[in-house]
């Protein structure tokens, strides 16, 4: 039977992942020991509760590397050198680091396990972080040939301590899944944000929060993502192949005036929207939005939850997109099917200008 967790946990790199961890960690009351290239991103970390800054002579339970992506695979190994630690990482590609370790420490490769939490931000540095980060949040734990069991058990009680949930699939499964549901999606996006950059001041004065929700993941940091694209060009290169094909198919149906064509391709979105899994991972329910104008100043939303709350219907989703021309926003409440009724009249009845 595996060790349980209970520390210390190092953490290198003290960024927004590293210090999130560092929180779920110390709130689950384990010793941590943070270490960073930035003196200030440690002082920061620690001053926030993150942990304490590594000392000189060390001997951690696990390891947790929380680096950019060109430098995971020689911070796992050199982890991997001076402890006898489990060794773990943050990291977004995983079959490059594995491949590092197999080449450089084979003789350690037991005590390296992947990992991959689902969660971030486009912000980024120790002020981002938060303990709740991760709660409810796959974890990909991606084991090599050679790790040991009892690692990866302890690399599954890491997932859970920060409060998510482990996720186990192969280094290969991994960047197959993370190109297609993260890697693409982002370089999608960045392409329709870039037609923006230039475009005339009225055209963007009709901006809508469709534009806002394609292109809200483009902000991320370009650095980071130039070294994502990079280590896991494979996988990329053939999803965006796919792509590239249909995106033909769908520029000569609409030079042509071919809705069926158009219509084939929409109906294919709608498909691939629903097969998202749905909240805590379940299977989609039916939903319906139920729109209300609130008053852009202090205390409405607050006033809206409340009123919502009251009608004792569950809000699944929430999305609000602000009106350029006055002070209105508006509010859309995502909830069951069979509850959007109910709310409606019963925010009506509060004094609420809704619609469905």
């Amino acid at each position: 039977m595996a060790d349980p967790l209970t520390g210390p946990v190092e953490v290198v790199g003290a960024g927004l992942l590293g210090t999130s961890i560092g929180l779920a960690c110390r709130e689950a009351g384990l010793e941590v020991i943070l270490s960073d290239v930035s003196a200030h991103h440690v002082r920061t970390a620690s001053g926030l509760g993150a942990g304490r800054p590594t000392g000189a002579d060390e001997h951690p339970q696990l390891v947790v590397v929380a680096v950019p992506p060109d430098d995971l695979g020689s911070e796992v190994v050199a982890a991997l050198g001076r402890t006898d630690a489990v060794v773990t990482d943050v990291g977004s590609i995983k079959g490059e680091p594995t491949r590092v370790v197999a080449e450089l420490a084979p003789e350690a490769a037991a005590r390296y396990v992947g990992g991959h939490p689902m969660a971030g931000s486009e912000r980024s540095g120790p002020l981002a972080a938060s303990a709740a980060l991760f709660d409810g949040r796959p974890w990909a734990v991606t084991p090599g040939q050679e790790s040991d069991p009892t690692a990866v058990t302890l690399v599954e009680q890491l997932a859970r301590t920060c409060g998510a949930v482990p996720v186990r699939m192969s280094p290969e499964e991994h960047d197959q899944a993370v190109a297609r549901t993260s890697h693409l999606p982002h370089l999608l996006a960045v392409l329709v944000a870039g037609r923006l950059a230039e475009a005339p001041a009225d055209h963007l004065a009709l901006s809508g929060q469709g534009v806002r929700d394609v292109t809200r993941i483009a902000g991320g940091d370009p650095a980071l993502w130039q070294q994502i694209v990079a280590l896991n060009a494979d996988a990329l290169h053939d999803l965006l192949v796919e792509v590239r094909l249909e995106l033909d198919v769908l520029q000569r149906a609409v030079a042509s005036g071919d809705r069926d064509v158009v219509g084939e391709l929409l109906a294919r979105g709608v498909a691939g929207t629903r097969a998202i899994p749905g909240k805590h991972g379940g299977p989609v329910s039916p939903t319906r939005p139920v729109y209300v104008s609130v008053p852009d100043h202090p205390g409405e939303l607050a006033r809206l939850f409340a009123d919502a709350g009251a009608s004792g219907i569950n809000i699944e989703d929430i999305h609000i997109d602000h009106d350029p021309g006055r002070p209105v926003g508006l509010v859309e409440l995502v909830v069951a099917e069979g509850s959007a009724g109910h709310l409606h009249d019963a925010l009506e009845s509060r004094g609420w200008q809704t619609h469905r």
